[in-house]
C-alpha cells in the first residue's frame, strides 16, 4: 500500500479498534487500522469467545442433569475432545480472514505491523519483515492496543513459563491437574471449565472470590466450584514458584504449605499494552493506562483518543465497543463541524462506564450484574436500601431446574427511588441482565417498574418479588 494519509488512524484492530474505525467511516471519514497479530483481537481468539465455548458444554450437560426426565436420559460423560474442536470453530482456528473481509466490506484499510506514535498525528508502522511506513492522520489517532495478562513479581514465576489466559483458552487438551493463581473472573471461569474436563483444579486466592462483586456472588460460586471438585485455598499468596523433577509446577505459599500441579495458570489482573507504542514521543509515559474523558479523548490533546481496555475504564469487550461507537461518532462530528452532544448520556460520551456497566461471569452458577454494588453505592455517598430474594423460591426457577439455587439483589437509591445496581446469581441468569441494565441506565422509578409485569412462570418473576420485598414507595 502506497497511501500514507487517512483521516483517522487506529492502532490495534481488536473489537474496539474495529468499531471506532467503522463509526468514523460511517461518519464520512477515511480510516486505517494497524494490527500486529490477528484482526479481531483478544476477545475473538483468546478471551470471551473461546472461553465461553470451553465453558458452555459442561454447563449444558449439568443443566440437563438438573431436570428430572432429562437427567435419566443423560448416560454419557463430557466429550472433552469435541469441546476443544467446537472451540476451534469459534476462533476460526486462529485465522482472521473473515475479520479482514469484514474490514474490506466496511471500507476500512488495514496495515499489518506494529504501530508506534512518532509525534502529533504521526505513526510509524513496522511490518514483520522490518520495513517501515510513516503515516499521518488528518483528524485523530486512536489507541486501541488492549491489555495483557499481569505477571506478579513472585520469585520464579515468570521463569517457570506458566499459562496466562491466552494459553488456557487456546490449549488443545486438558492437563491432569491445574493450579490457578487468582480468584477473579478469569480464574473462576477457567476453574469451572477445566474442572468440567476432569482436571484436578486448585485455586489460590489471597482474598474472596470475585471480590469486586457482591459478597454472596463469590460465596455461591465457591460452593459451585467445590461441587465440581475444585480445591479453593483462600487467604494465601504464593511466595515462590519452582519446577519439580517431573516438571510439575510447585507453589510455596505464605502459610508455609506448598501445592503442585502439571500446569499453572496466572490470572491476577491485566496490564496495558502501551510499553512500545511511542507514548514518550508525545509526552506520555510508556506502560501506563491512557486516561481519557467521557468522549474518549486524552486530556491535553485535540487529536489523541483511546478506547477499550487500554483506558482502564471497564475492561470488558462490550464496554470497549460502546466506547468505540462514541469515539468514532465524536471524531466524525468534530471533523465535520457537526454538533457534539457531550452531556451525560449524550450520543458522543461513554457515560455508562461510570455507573452502569453490565457483566456476566460464566461460572456455575452464573453471576450477572450491572451498576453499583451495595458497598460501592455507600462509598459514593448514596442513601441506599438493599433488597435480596432467593431465586429458588420463584416458580420460573423451580421449573428451570430441580433444587434451583440462586439469589438476586437490587440496590435502591432511596433519595430518588431508582435502582443503582442489580446482581443475579444462579443458573442461566445472564438472560435477566439486560432488563436490569435498562432499568439502571434509564433510572426507571420504582413506582413505574410495578407496571412492567413479568410473564408467569418465568425467571423474570424475580422482578415482582424484589418489588414486593421493597414495597410501593407511595404506600
Amino acid at each position: 500500500m502506497t497511501r500514507t494519509n487517512w483521516d483517522v488512524i487506529v492502532i490495534g484492530a481488536g473489537s474496539a479498534g474495529e468499531n471506532v474505525a467503522d463509526r468514523a467511516v460511517q461518519g464520512g471519514l477515511s480510516a486505517v487500522v494497524i494490527e500486529s497479530e490477528l484482526v479481531g483481537g483478544e476477545c475473538s481468539y483468546w478471551a470471551c469467545m473461546p472461553s465461553k465455548a470451553l465453558l458452555r458444554s459442561g454447563l449444558a450437560l449439568r443443566a440437563a442433569k438438573s431436570v428430572g426426565g432429562a437427567r435419566e436420559a443423560v448416560t454419557g460423560e463430557l466429550d472433552v475432545a469435541a469441546v476443544f474442536a467446537r472451540r476451534d470453530k469459534f476462533t476460526s482456528n486462529w485465522n482472521d480472514d473473515g475479520q479482514v473481509s469484514w474490514l474490506e466490506s466496511a471500507g476500512i484499510d488495514l496495515l499489518r505491523g506494529r504501530g508506534r506514535l512518532t509525534g502529533k498525528k504521526a505513526v510509524r508502522v513496522t511490518a514483520a519483515d522490518g520495513t517501515q511506513l510513516e503515516i499521518t492522520a488528518n483528524h485523530a489517532v486512536v489507541v486501541s492496543t488492549g491489555s495483557a495478562a499481569l505477571m506478579p513479581d513472585v520469585p520464579g514465576l515468570a521463569e517457570s513459563r506458566p499459562w496466562t489466559s491466552r494459553e488456557a483458552t487456546s490449549a488443545h487438551s486438558a492437563p491432569d491437574s491445574l493450579l490457578i493463581i487468582g480468584g477473579g473472573v478469569v480464574g473462576t471461569e477457567m476453574a469451572t471449565a477445566y474442572a468440567s474436563f476432569g482436571t484436578r483444579v486448585t485455586l489460590v486466592t489471597r482474598g474472596r472470590l470475585l471480590g469486586a462483586l457482591e459478597p454472596f456472588a463469590g460465596e455461591l460460586v465457591a460452593t459451585g466450584l467445590e461441587a465440581l471438585g475444585v480445591t479453593i485455598l483462600s487467604g494465601v499468596s504464593p511466595t515462590r514458584v519452582r519446577r519439580s523433577g517431573d516438571d510439575a509446577f510447585v507453589l510455596d505459599l505464605d502459610d508455609g504449605s506448598e501445592v503442585s500441579a502439571s500446569e499453572l495458570l496466572v490470572a491476577t489482573g491485566r496490564t496495558p499494552v502501551t510499553g512500545d507504542i511511542g507514548l514518550d514521543s508525545i509526552g506520555l509515559t510508556p506502560g501506563d493506562w491512557i486516561q481519557v474523558d467521557d468522549t474518549l479523548r486524552a486530556p491535553g490533546f485535540d487529536w489523541l483518543y483511546a478506547v477499550g481496555d487500554v483506558t482502564h475504564r471497564a475492561l470488558l469487550t462490550h464496554q470497549g465497543k460502546y466506547q468505540a461507537r462514541a469515539a468514532g461518532d465524536v471524531i466524525a462530528a468534530r471533523a465535520t463541524g457537526a454538533p457534539v452532544r457531550d452531556e451525560a448520556w449524550g450520543a458522543h460520551v461513554a457515560t455508562a462506564d461510570q455507573a452502569a456497566v453490565p457483566q456476566v461471569t460464566f461460572t456455575d452458577p452464573e453471576v450477572a450484574s450491572v451498576g453499583l454494588t451495595a458497598a460501592a453505592a455507600e462509598k459514593a455517598g448514596h442513601r441506599i436500601r438493599v433488597v435480596d430474594y432467593e431465586l429458588g423460591q420463584i416458580a420460573g426457577a423451580s421449573l428451570h431446574a430441580d433444587r434451583y439455587r440462586g439469589r438476586a439483589r437490587m440496590v435502591v437509591d432511596e433519595s430518588r427511588q431508582v435502582m443503582l445496581g442489580v446482581t443475579f446469581v444462579g443458573p442461566d441468569v445472564a438472560e435477566l441482565l439486560h432488563a436490569a441494565t435498562i432499568a439502571v441506565v434509564g433510572e426507571v422509578p420504582i413506582d413505574r417498574l410495578w407496571h412492567a409485569v413479568p410473564a408467569y412462570p418465568t425467571m423474570s418473576e424475580i422482578w415482582l418479588r424484589l418489588l414486593e420485598e421493597y414495597g410501593r414507595p407511595s404506600a
